[in-house]
C-alpha cells in the first residue's frame, strides 16, 4: 500500500494516464470505483490458486476457496459491526439486496392498507421495488420531503411515518445531493410505530465508518464496486431474527437442509439466501477492498473526503453560471456534488469535461422523482473519493470555466 492516503493515487494503476490528451481525473466514483493494485492482486491470487466451488467438495481446492469466501463474510462483518457473520448475506449488489428485502419481508409482511415509507431522494433501485410492492399488496407509499437546504424533513418524516408504516426505507447517504440522512434517528421513529427500517449504504458504507448495530437499521445494503470491490458483489445485512423469520429469496442448490419429493426445508442463514454458485471472487475482491479501507481507516477516509469538498464546492458555487445541488454548507455535503451550469444540456457539459480529461456523470442518477421535486431533467455529477486530490479539483474548475468560454463563442 502506498504510504498514506494522501498518496494512496499511486495504487490505482487506471488513473495513471490520459484522456483525450490530457491526465485523467476520475471524478465518477458515485456511478463505480476503481480498484486498487492489492484487490487485483486478490483476484488474481485466487483463480491462479484457490478457484473451485465452495461448501461442495472436500478437495483441497475447495476447502480453501471456502475458506477465503466465508473470511471475507467475517471482514465484512467486522467493518459494519454486524452481530455476527450469519447477518452477511452476499449478493449482485445493493440493487439486489434492496429487491431480496422486498421480495421477501415485504412480501409476507405487508398487506392492504399498510403504508410504505421512503425518502423524494431515494435512488430507483430503493424506490421501484418498494412501488411495485405496494401496488401489488395495494398499500400506500408515501414520501419524505426535504428542507430548504436539501436535507431530509424529520418534520414531515414524523408526519409520514404512523402506526400504519410497516417499512421505511431510506437512502444513508443521496447520490445527488450529498446529503447524509439522520437514520438512526429514522431508525428510533420507525421503531416506535412498529416498523421495520431499510438502510441503502450504497453512498455511505465505502465513505464513512458505518455501525449497523448503532444505527439500528433492520436492513442495511450496499455494493462492492463502489467500495473498490469487483462488479456483481454487494451485501444484505439483516438482523439474525428478521431474516430468520424471512422465506428464501431464490431457490436451488446450497439454500436447502433437505429435499424431499413433495416439500423441503432451508438452510440456516446466511445460506438459505444465497442460492446456486455464488461470486466466490467477488467476495474475495471484496473483503481485499475491505482490507485496504481498513488499513487506511474509514475516519481518515471521510476526513480526506471532506477536505476535498472543503476546497472544491466554495469554488464550485461561487461560478455564477453554476448552481449546486445539494447543501451549500461543505460540511453538510459528501464528496458528491451535482450540478448545472446554465443554459447548457449536463450532457453537453460531461462531453466538454471529458475533453478536458475530466470524467463526471450526467443524467438522472437514477432519481426521477427527485429531478421532478428540483425542477431539472438532469444534472451533471462531480463524485469525490479518497484517492483524489486537489489536482484533480483545479481540474474540474478549469475544466467548467474553459466549457463556459467554449459554449460562449471561445476558443479551448
Amino acid at each position: 500500500m502506498a504510504c498514506g492516503i494522501n498518496d494512496a493515487q499511486n495504487d490505482f494503476p487506471i488513473l495513471n494516464q490520459q484522456v483525450n490528451d490530457e491526465r485523467l481525473a476520475y471524478l465518477d466514483n458515485a456511478a463505480t470505483t476503481q480498484r486498487p493494485r492489492q484487490v487485483l492482486a486478490a483476484l488474481q491470487h485466487f483463480y491462479e490458486h484457490d478457484n473451485a466451488n465452495v461448501h461442495r467438495g472436500v478437495h483441497t481446492l475447495a476447502e480453501r476457496a471456502t475458506k477465503d469466501y466465508e473470511d471475507a463474510r467475517v471482514k465484512v462483518q467486522h467493518f459494519i459491526n454486524a452481530a455476527s457473520a450469519d447477518e452477511i448475506i452476499f449478493t449482485k449488489g445493493c440493487t439486489d439486496s434492496l429487491n431480496m428485502i422486498a421480495a421477501t419481508y415485504g412480501e409476507a409482511n405487508v398487506s392492504a392498507g399498510d403504508e410504505i415509507v421512503i425518502s423524494i431522494m431515494e435512488h430507483h433501485s430503493n424506490l421501484i421495488p418498494w412501488q411495485q410492492l405496494a401496488r401489488r399488496k395495494h398499500a400506500t407509499l408515501k414520501y419524505i420531503g426535504l428542507n430548504d437546504q436539501g436535507q431530509l424533513d424529520m418534520e414531515d418524516a414524523r408526519q409520514k411515518i404512523t402506526d400504519k408504516t410497516k417499512i421505511v426505507a431510506v437512502t444513508h447517504a443521496s447520490n445527488v445531493l450529498g446529503t447524509v440522512t439522520p437514520l438512526k434517528e429514522l431508525a428510533k421513529l420507525a421503531h416506535q410505530h412498529g416498523a421495520v427500517i431499510v438502510g441503502d449504504g450504497a453512498q455511505a458504507v465505502p465513505h464513512m465508518p458505518v455501525d449497523v448495530q448503532d444505527l439500528g437499521v433492520d436492513f442495511y445494503a450496499f455494493s462492492g464496486h463502489k467500495m473498490m470491490s469487483p462488479m456483481g458483489i454487494g451485501v444484505l445485512y439483516g438482523k439474525a431474527d428478521r431474516l430468520r423469520a424471512m422465506p428464501p429469496y431464490q431457490y436451488g442448490g446450497e439454500m436447502i437442509s433437505e429435499v424431499h419429493r413433495d416439500h423441503s426445508t432451508w438452510a440456516d442463514i446466511p445460506f438459505k439466501f444465497e442460492a446456486g454458485t455464488q461470486n466466490v471472487a467477488g467476495a474475495v475482491g471484496l473483503g481485499a477492498a475491505v482490507d485496504y479501507l481498513q488499513a487506511l481507516g474509514m475516519a481518515n477516509v471521510q476526513a480526506k473526503e471532506q477536505e476535498l469538498v472543503d476546497y472544491v464546492l466554495p469554488r464550485l458555487t461561487a461560478l455564477p453560471y453554476v448552481t449546486v445541488y445539494g447543501p451549500q454548507d461543505p460540511r453538510q455535503h459528501t464528496g458528491v456534488i451535482a450540478f448545472n451550469m446554465a443554459n447548457l444540456h449536463p450532457h453537453d457539459v460531461a462531453t466538454a469535461l471529458d475533453m478536458d480529461g475530466v470524467a463526471v456523470r450526467a443524467g438522472h442518477h437514477c432519481a426521477q422523482p427527485l429531478m421532478e421535486k428540483l425542477g431539472v431533467t438532469a444534472t451533471a455529477r462531480a463524485s469525490f473519493y479518497f484517492y483524489n486530490t486537489w489536482r484533480d479539483a483545479d481540474q474540474l474548475i478549469k475544466a467548467i470555466k474553459e466549457a463556459k468560454e467554449f459554449f460562449d463563442g471561445g476558443t479551448f
